[in-house]
């Protein structure tokens, strides 16, 4: 099981931290600025992280801060930094011989053709948006009908509660493309660098405990 615990989370700081914009115009800014956010990279480890790295002293950091760099920018790179941390997660799939061929997109951040298109091009899957999206509570569901046999299995509970709404397919596909695919391939080894470079620094911020608003106190 792959889990980011700062993923919608991450963008909702953001808004906060940034002056409390609206998350449609902060999206909207963000899909503005070229895939890469010219060079800004995200760490969303804002609580630590458990997947791939397993780390609790983990910490967020916003790298590669310029002079031309403005709110959009930072913007996309927390979106992108939330998409490369789920990569962690399918790479880690990959290497046990799991290749999906799509996946389903639920929650908050599902609400967002920006990012889905993003998370699209980054994973490399297509992505079905499906309805009802209450994600978790609504697998939890599923698998207690198929425990008390009313379904044979998750599949077929899949098939009779959920309605496809949307399908997003990645950019980077389509002939003529490569630059999306090359710039966040190119984004991806910096975000991926950067752990390990910062790793044993990030244990001198461990003393500070942290709320669920991620505020230090």
């Amino acid at each position: 099981m792959g889990v980011v615990l700062s993923a919608g989370a991450a963008l909702d700081w953001w808004r906060r931290t940034s002056g409390g914009a609206g998350f449609e115009d902060l999206v909207k800014e963000a899909a503005a600025v070229a895939p890469g956010s010219a060079g800004v990279t995200f760490l969303p480890y804002l609580t630590g992280e458990r997947t791939p790295h397993a780390d609790a002293n983990a910490r967020g950091v916003f790298f590669g801060i310029h002079g031309g760099v403005e709110r959009a920018h930072m913007t996309r790179a927390v979106m992108e930094g939330v998409s490369f941390a789920l990569k962690d997660s399918l790479l880690l799939m990959s290497a046990l011989d799991v290749n999906p061929s799509g996946a389903v997109a639920v929650g908050g951040g599902a609400g967002s053709s920006t990012w889905l298109q993003m998370l699209s091009d980054v994973l490399d899957l297509p992505l079905r948006t499906v309805g009802p999206s209450e994600g978790a509570p609504l697998g939890a569901a599923m698998l207690a009908a198929v425990g008390t046999g009313e379904y044979a299995s998750a599949v077929e509970a899949g098939g009779a509660w959920l309605t496809d709404l949307a399908l997003t397919e990645p950019v980077g596909r389509v002939p003529g493309a490569h630059e999306t695919r090359d710039a966040y391939a190119a984004a991806y080894e910096r975000y991926r660098a950067l752990y390990p470079a910062l790793k044993d620094s990030f244990a001198t911020s461990a003393d500070y405990s942290i709320k669920g608003d991620f505020r230090e106190v």
